[in-house]
């Protein structure tokens, strides 16, 4: 009889929360680019410290959270 090996899924909804929140993030410091002039601070500075955090930040701790049980 083979050994059927089943793996749980190692994300749950917390992962999920702070995933979310990076997106959200992410798509925030784009809004902030995109509605300001080429040389305002919003555009040159806010928004990419709110992307870098996004995608450098909070998707990375998303991955790498585990609950402790």
């Amino acid at each position: 009889m083979p050994y059927i090996y089943c793996m749980k899924w190692p994300f749950n909804k917390t992962n999920y929360v702070i995933f979310g929140i990076g997106i959200l993030s992410i798509i925030i410091g784009y809004l902030i680019i995109y509605y300001n002039s080429v040389d305002s601070i919003q555009s040159t500075k806010i928004g990419p410290i709110i992307l870098f955090i996004g995608y450098c930040v909070i998707i990375p701790i998303s991955i790498m959270y585990n609950q402790k049980k």
